[in-house]
Formats: structure tokens, sequence, C-alpha cells
């Protein structure tokens, strides 16, 4: 790519002016001639640069490659040098920003180089396992082991345009096979539409998104105060002022609002108009923060799972929303949804944050692709890790709840239903075409499985109705932030909780299910 970056500007560009900080420790002098000539060259004594330094006032660790020091390849030296600033960035608690631009393993030196990236992936993970964000960008170009170990671990993954990116070099496939690569594979936007990286933006972007994570993943929780005075801003990791929780206490569970007995089939009708708000909006009106994520990160995207870290008020989360209008627009969501929805759970676990799903589905693909592609045994695999997942989890059904592909997102620890939400094995007319062999008995259908919200919480299934005025359509704004405000009081409710308790009781609560109907025998 022309008028590529060097590691040290990309670094200073991304950091707070004059800030940073390098980690490295000066190299003794070298026998090899092509590394003597790359450090003349350069400047630089290998192929890495480590360092710290500032993000919009925030202490962060970054880690970048050189391409102009033998293609940024990663020998022994190299490796050592970003395991040191990784663990570094682990003891010292810093989030971690790295930027990738490489050929891949340094062939000179051979298969113990190839297996330095071993120690690397260990090392990131223990970083992540640490609770702490990871954050990478791909640069052009981005190869071979370096792709395939610490180039494709970040919790956030954003990749430079048109970028190279691949695990296989061009010229080695021109080698091997005795013609070119496929034109536009191995490129940043194509990785993109697999869902294989977050977002792809320039270098000059790069701190904004950064700074845009890392408020997220850093703020620290709100504490309740004494006396409802607000609790005053905290510093986050870095130093950085938070802005604090908006209330400075969480009051406990208010009554719940009276509210009019509609019969199920109205509230299936209303759960349907195509200007009723869904996540986006949800988002949009209630959301302090949102940075969008991408696909499953294993090459599968699906319009219509939006996942998102995201703050309401004070509380950051993983959310997980189904999207009801692009799946209206583009199609019913597929098992590569579901896999999408499991990237999120592994990033609440990884990153100790709540999880919030969104449930808004006229039900999942019907179709030989996705039977093809494992839809049942992604929903039994979402609701395995859901159920056991070693987090705060709050479920909030925002209107349609059909089928297995809600069932999917529905075992949390809270489950909010909005007043004309519903939940139901199969489509009301569905249901009514098996029972009665036409469609006509759906509205007696829907009133008879206990579909509606009122039937929901009496039933044990779900914990609280927010209300509508009289439908959300109606009143778009006014209800997000409802919602929003109802959001931000369970899961501040939830954070100080043990994380074993909130999980036996999840347990104790779905193993209940069903087996009383009184609300509170069910929830244990």
């Amino acid at each position: 790519m022309a008028g590529r970056m060097t590691a040290l500007e990309l670094v200073e560009l991304a950091l707070d002016d004059g800030s940073f900080r390098s980690w490295d420790r000066p190299l003794g002098p070298v026998a090899d001639a092509d590394v003597a000539a790359a450090r003349d060259r350069t400047g630089l004594d290998e192929a890495v640069i480590t360092g710290e330094g500032l993000l919009r006032g925030r202490r962060v660790a970054v880690v970048a490659c050189e391409f102009g020091f033998l293609a940024g390849s990663i020998g022994v030296a190299a490796a050592e040098r970003l395991v040191s600033a990784v663990e570094r960035a682990t003891a010292e608690r810093l989030p971690l920003l790295a930027a990738p631009a490489s050929g891949g393993t340094r062939m000179q030196e051979g298969t113990v180089a190839f297996l330095q990236m071993v120690k690397i992936s260990a090392a990131v993970t223990q970083h992540k396992a640490a609770g702490l964000p990871y954050l990478v960008y791909l640069r052009d170009p981005t190869l071979g082991g370096v792709l395939a170990s610490w180039g494709s671990l970040g919790h956030v993954t954003a990749a430079e345009p048109g970028a190279m990116i691949g695990f296989l070099g061009p010229r080695v496939y021109r080698s091997l096979y005795g013609e070119p690569f496929p034109e536009g594979v191995q490129v940043a936007e194509n990785l993109y539409r697999h869902g294989l990286v977050d977002a792809v933006l320039p270098p000059q972007e790069l701190a904004g998104i950064a700074d845009r994570a890392l408020r997220i993943l850093l703020a620290p929780p709100p504490e309740p105060s004494p006396g409802g005075t607000p609790t005053p801003a905290e510093p986050s990791l870095g130093g950085t002022p938070v802005a604090p929780h908006r209330g400075g206490t969480f009051p406990p569970e208010p009554p719940p609002e009276p509210l009019p007995d509609v019969p199920a089939w109205e509230s299936i009708t209303r759960s349907r108009r195509a200007d009723r708000p869904g996540v986006r909006q949800l988002l949009r009106y209630a959301a302090s923060d949102v940075l969008p994520l991408n696909g499953t990160g294993e090459g599968e995207q699906d319009p219509g799972l939006y996942l998102a870290l995201a703050r309401f008020g004070g509380v950051s989360c993983v959310l997980l929303g189904q999207d009801r209008r692009t799946q209206a627009d583009v199609g019913p969501m597929g098992p590569a949804a579901l896999r999408a929805a499991r990237r999120g759970f592994r990033l609440a676990h990884e990153l100790n944050l709540p999880l919030v799903t969104v449930i808004d589905t006229p039900g999942a693909a019907l179709s030989p692709e996705a039977e093809e592609g494992g839809l049942a045994g992604e929903i039994a695999r979402c609701l395995s890790e859901l159920v056991t997942l070693e987090a705060p989890t709050l479920s909030i059904l925002l209107g349609q709840g059909c089928g297995g592909g809600a069932l999917a997102l529905i075992p949390c620890d809270r489950v909010l239903v909005a007043q004309h939400g519903w939940l139901s094995p199969l489509p009301p007319e569905g249901a009514s075409a098996i029972v009665h062999r036409d469609v006509e008995h759906a509205p007696e259908l829907a009133a008879a499985q206990g579909v509606r919200s009122a039937d929901l919480v009496a039933d044990g299934i779900a914990d609280r109705v927010v209300p509508e005025h009289p439908d959300a359509a109606d009143e778009p704004e006014a209800f997000c932030r409802r919602v929003g405000r109802e959001l931000e009081r369970e899961l501040a409710a939830m954070l100080p909780r043990r994380r074993p308790d909130l999980l036996t009781e999840r347990l104790r609560r779905y193993r209940a299910l069903g087996t009383t109907r009184d609300r509170a025998r069910a929830a244990g």
C-alpha cells in the first residue's frame, strides 16, 4: 500500500501528543547481515516496538510491527519483546492496543521462530483472562502466523482500508499452485463482509474507536451512595474521569404499574407493527455509548443479530439484539446469528461484563441452508452456554418472541418483557395449523398458550413488565428510554452479586420452571 505509515508514526498518531514511552530494551549486535541492514535502514533494532502512552488521557500499552524491518517478520527476539510487553501490560493492568503489519514468521529463523506464536498467544490469552481489553488494528499487510495468533484474538478488531489480510501470502500461493490467489478475498473490506473484523477505518480514526471501546469496557460500575446523594465521578484505569451514574443510587424494585388486561391477540397484532421500535432505536434513545461489533469472528455474518458493547447510564454491558427490521428486509436469522450471539457470551465472560439480550424475532430461518448450517445445534449450544454463563445476564422481550430463535436468548438471571411482547413456540397461526389444521383459531390458541406479558410473569418466565402508553409504536422515544432505565437499574442491582451465587440462582430458577405458577417459588 502506497504511503504506508511506520509503526512509530501510527503509535504517535493514535496516542496523545508526546505521551509515548518505549518499553524496549536495546538489543545487542547481530551477525545476521539481513537484520543488520534492516537496522540501518529503519533506525530500529527489531520488527516490533512496544511501550505505553495516553489515549485520550487514558494510560494504555501498545505493541506494533514495523513492516519496513524484514517485512515485519517475527523471530525469536521480536517475539520475546512482544511477550514481555504483553506480560507487563497484564501486570500493570493496562488495556493493550496491538497493531500488527507483518509477512508472518521470520523464515530465516526456521521452526523455532514459527513456535514463537505459541507463547505470544499464551501471553495474550492470559491478558484477556485477567479481564483486560485487547484491541487489534490489522494493517497492510497482516499475513501468516501473525494473523493466525495475536492478530486474531482481539476483543474488538478493526482493519486498515484496503489492507491485505490473510493466512497464506499470495507469493506462496502462486509458487505452490501455479496461479494467482483470487482477487478481493484477502482484503479488509471482504473480511468485514464475512464477519471477521468489526470495522474498517483509516489510521486517523483509530484513536476514536479505541477510546469508545475503552470508555465502555473500563467504566467503573455505579455504586449506591447513602442518602440519595449522587456518586461522584471516579477515575478509570488510566485516570480519565468517567461520568457518574445519573441518579446516584438505585432504589429497590418499584411496584409494578397497573396495566390494562389486553388480550393476547391484540398484543401480538401490536407487536407486528412496522413502526414499532426495535433494538437500534433502543440503543439510539437509551444508551449513553454504543460500539457495534460485527459477525462471529469466524467467517460469518448475519444482519438479523446486532452485537455491540454498550452503556446504559453508568452501566456497561455486552448487548445482543435481534433486529426485527433487518430480518424483515433481508431475511430471517440463521445459524450464523446464533454463532454471533455465542461470541457475545464469550466477550461477556472474558471482559467480566453483564450480558443483555434483546429478543424481537418473528422466528428463525426455516430453510435447507439453515438445516445444513446446524440451526438446531446452535440453539442448543446457546441455551447451554447462556444458562451456565458466569456473568450477570438480563433479557428484554421487546416485541415478538417466536420459536427457537427467541428461546436461545431467554434463559437469563432477570427477564423483562414489554407490555405487548410475547413468547411462543411458533407463530400463533402455525400453532393453530398444527392443532386445528387452519389459521383461524390463532387468537384463541394464543390466549390458551399463555404467550402474553402478563402470563409470562404469572408463570415465572418473566420478572417485570415494561409499560407501553398505550403502544410502543406511538411513543418510541419515551418507551425506549423507559426500557433503558429498567435495564440500567436491573444491571446495577446485579453487578455487586457474586457470580457463583447468580449462576446457582439462575439454574434453580429454570429447574423450578413449570412446577408451579407461583412466581416467588419459580424464582427460587
